[in-house]
């Protein structure tokens, strides 16, 4: 990290390469003193072209690109997909692999959130939180291993139902892996709930009204730790939600601690849903079938992935392949609540609050820079169409 002085003031770069940033990400925070004044944010570093790529593949080769956005949160991104264009088909997934879906996603979360505490106490200095927790979430990984083959891209969706069904072993198995983790995130909400150092460190950090998080587009825990009641599983419920419905987690502390209490406590809500499933499992087929050629037309398809609302647009010109894909991440909605909420806190809490969002940037990077002369300013894909530009070739 080095400093600059620029019109008597000091900005403090960081990154795009950096030893506190695990991918590629510019920020730049004015300073005085230790108070940070300004901040900024430059993205785009690490995007793949995968909107693009979509259009060269077939429906079926789509699911296994479209789940490599995110490794976190791969099963999230193919269950936006796949509802999507079974909607454009015009067909369902049968109940059981609905249910399915469900439970796979949940267990994504709870590894997203594990993995997200460990991350989060890290950038703060709590290394022992940060291990207890990483070594945890090897249990979950080992149940979506044992679900699907894979601990990383599951590849459990396929157009019209799921790959792999669960049997009465795995369920049990499944049932014994929520037991463990649950005694282990009381455990947890103990220590960020109780523990001085911790609390000093998240107590009334990043603090963010209601009002703000709305204004600001704040999706996710990140907007429900400011008392923001909206959680795409409750509002608009998918896959076997409707059946199995979502009690909403929201707190009013708005800081840096609601949003770690938040998400514990969504833990917990995940932990009673997949039990739930598991114990009313619907019995039927894994699979309907899907035409290879989907019918012309357009569908928006959004789902709950773990940092917040994902949005897919799928566009079908009644080809084997889609016309257009646009992806929204919930890292790129909540990016601005980090540059507002930086000011007046001191610059070495800005780990932590870049942390608190759960970001993602290899999600996010969808967005260019245009210099209009007056200075360079930032586009998303959505405001360049007033300049004729559909999307980057």
């Amino acid at each position: 990290m080095e400093t600059r002085k620029s019109s008597e003031k000091f900005v403090v770069p960081i990154g795009p390469q950096h030893p506190a940033l695990k991918e590629p990400g510019h920020f730049e925070f004015t300073v005085d003193g230790e108070i940070v004044t300004g901040a900024s944010v430059r993205l785009g570093y690490v995007h793949r072209g995968i909107e693009k790529g979509a259009e060269d593949r077939t429906w079926t080769q789509n699911i296994y690109l479209l789940e490599r956005i995110c490794g976190i949160c791969s099963h999230v991104h193919a269950t936006a997909y796949v509802l999507g264009v079974e909607k454009l088909a015009g067909v369902s997934a049968p109940p059981r692999a609905q249910a399915i879906r469900t439970v796979t996603a949940e267990l994504e979360r709870i590894h997203s959130h594990l993995l997200w505490l460990g991350v989060a106490a890290h950038e703060g200095g709590f290394d022992t939180l940060f291990m207890y927790s990483w070594r945890d979430r090897e249990t979950v990984m080992d149940l979506l291993e044992l679900i699907s083959g894979n601990r990383v891209h599951y590849s459990t969706n396929v157009l019209g139902g799921v790959k792999y069904d669960l049997d009465t072993e795995k369920m049990d198995a499944i049932r014994r892996g929520l037991d463990f983790l649950e005694e282990r995130t009381h455990h947890y909400m103990k220590v960020v709930t109780t523990d001085e150092t911790f609390l000093a460190r998240t107590r009334g950090v990043g603090l963010m009204t209601r009002e703000q998080a709305e204004a600001l587009g704040a999706v996710g825990p990140t907007a429900r730790a400011s008392s923001v009641r909206r959680d795409i599983r409750i509002d608009a419920p998918y896959a076997a939600y409707p059946d199995f419905p979502v009690k909403l987690i929201t707190d009013d502390g708005g800081d840096l601690l609601a949003r770690f209490v938040v998400r514990l406590k969504e833990l917990f809500e995940s932990y009673r849903v997949i039990r739930a499933i598991l114990d009313q499992m619907p019995e039927g087929e894994l699979t309907t079938r899907v035409p290879r050629r989907i019918p012309a037309g357009e569908v928006i398809s959004r789902v709950e992935a773990p940092r917040g609302e994902l949005f897919y647009y799928i566009k079908s010109n009644g080809g084997e392949k889609p016309e257009r894909i646009k992806v929204r991440t919930p890292s790129l909605c909540n990016w601005g609540t980090v540059v507002s909420v930086a000011v007046g806190h001191k610059l070495a809490d800005m780990p932590m609050l870049l942390a608190g969002i759960d970001p993602c940037f290899s999600c996010n990077d969808r967005m260019v820079r245009i210099n209009r002369g007056q200075g360079a300013q930032f586009w998303s894909w959505e405001n360049l169409r007033q300049y004729g530009i559909e999307y980057y070739r």
